[in-house]
Parts: C-alpha cells; structure tokens; sequence
C-alpha cells in the first residue's frame, strides 16, 4: 500500500493554561497525524481539548510544548506575523460564530482573505462566483449583506472565505452548532462535497449527525487520544456504518 502524504502532524504537543495560580494541562503529548483527502472528526467529552487541538493544528495558537509540522514545514517557532501570511495561505477556517463582516457585501466577504494575500480582485471575483454556485448560493444573495441571510446560508458563504485561497485543510470548529436542521444538512453535505473533491477536512463536532461525515473519527479524552475509528466514506443511509459509530462513541463513553 501507497504510504498517504501526511498534511500536519504533531510531535508531543502539550498545551496548558494557568488558572487561578495554578496549571491546567488541556493537551498532553499528543503524537497525531492528518492525512491528505481524510475527512476528520475530533470528538470528546465538554474541556477533553477538542477546540484547542484545532486551533493548535492551524497555528491559532501555539502549543507550549512539542512541535506542528505542517507539510513538511516546523512552524512552531514561527512569529506572529509569519504564522499570519501561513494560515491565509494554507488554512482555511470555519466557526460556529460564522464572522462575517456586517457592513460588507458577502462578495466582498468571500473574497478578503485573497485580497490579503495579493490575489487580483476580477480574479477573486470569478473563482468566489464558482464557488458560490457549487454550494446552491445565487449572484443576487452576494450581494446582499450578513444580516439579510439565514443562518445557513450565511454559514455556507463563510465557507466560501475558507475555501478562497484554496487551502490545504479546511478547519471547521462545531460549524453547524448555531443552525437549524436545514441549515445542518446544508452544510455538512458542501463539507462532505468539497472532501470528495479532495480537499482535507478537520472538524470538532459533538454531533453523531455530523460526525457521520467523516472517513477518520477521533475521540479525545484528558488531552490525549483515547481511541480512533475508520468507517470508511460517507455514504448517505449506510445503516451498517452509522451503527460501527455509533458503537465506537458508545465504547469511548460519548
């Protein structure tokens, strides 16, 4: 079997906080590997660390000790700026508070972050409409405002911006906790749709819906990994997967 290209991978990462005096210990070092086309979900119990992993793995914040190393690259020593320039080159991120800016177009939302990275404006333009159009999103709705959307279709243009600079993983933090059922669905199946394209994606749910999307399913427990499981593609009504993780969540305790 082919060895699979790994996008990010960690060496004994450990994250702590100091509370109160004394020292909270979120993340403890955790060896994990994210491959290239993997659609993965990160579960755990409420302060397992699932969100901080995220964000440690996107270079958001830094680990306080251990290494990232992203395609090849080590950018734990890198400064604030630099790991700025890296994550709008390489990242591309989607929250549960979607951040649009309200008194900008959706357009021009979609198409902000190229623009900080140098990319001409007409050329934005045209590659935003493609994807607008890939995930059900009319020319009239962009250019409308934030407000003037439901959730989901909000949520749906935010990944737009993520997918703008054409990333090498798409992070998504609970991206469907603040959407009703539509809007749910409506998301995770451009998720789903932008994973068999080939993009990779890393997403922090505690949805056993949205988890369904994955290929790669980790559970976290006390900052560590407690165990994995490999369902396989999504396949929409696979009774027989749903069941091999719903089993999984129920042996780690979920």
């Amino acid at each position: 079997m082919a060895e699979r290209e790994v996008v990010v991978k960690t060496e004994k990462l450990s994250k702590s906080f100091s509370v109160g005096g004394k020292q909270q210990h979120i993340l403890k070092n955790l060896d994990m590997e994210i491959y290239k086309g993997d659609f993965t979900v990160i579960m755990g119990s409420s302060g397992a660390g699932k969100s901080t992993l995220l964000y440690t793995l996107s270079g958001m914040d830094k680990p306080s000790l251990g290494k990232i190393i992203y395609c090849g690259k080590d950018i734990t020593g890198m400064n604030d700026d630099k790991l700025a320039v890296f994550r709008r080159k390489h990242c591309g991120f989607v929250f549960q508070q979607i951040h649009l800016v309200d008194s900008m177009s959706i357009m021009d939302n979609a198409i902000s972050t190229g623009m900080l990275i140098g990319q001409k404006q007409k050329a934005l333009k045209a590659k935003a409409m493609s994807l607008f159009g890939r995930i059900g999103i009319s020319e009239e709705l962009t250019k409308k405002f934030p407000a003037q959307l439901s959730g989901g279709e909000a949520q749906r243009c935010a990944m737009v911006r993520a997918l703008i600079n054409d990333p090498d993983i798409v992070f998504a933090d609970e991206p469907t906790g603040a959407l009703n059922s539509a809007g749910v669905k409506a998301v995770l199946d451009v998720l789903t749709d932008i994973n068999n394209s080939g993009q990779s994606v890393v997403m922090v749910t505690h949805d056993i819906k949205s988890a369904r999307r994955g290929n790669r399913i980790i559970y976290l427990q006390d900052g560590g990994i407690m165990g994995e499981c490999h369902p396989g593609k999504y396949v929409s009504g696979d009774k027989e997967r749903h069941e091999k993780i719903r089993r999984f969540l129920e042996d780690m305790g979920w």
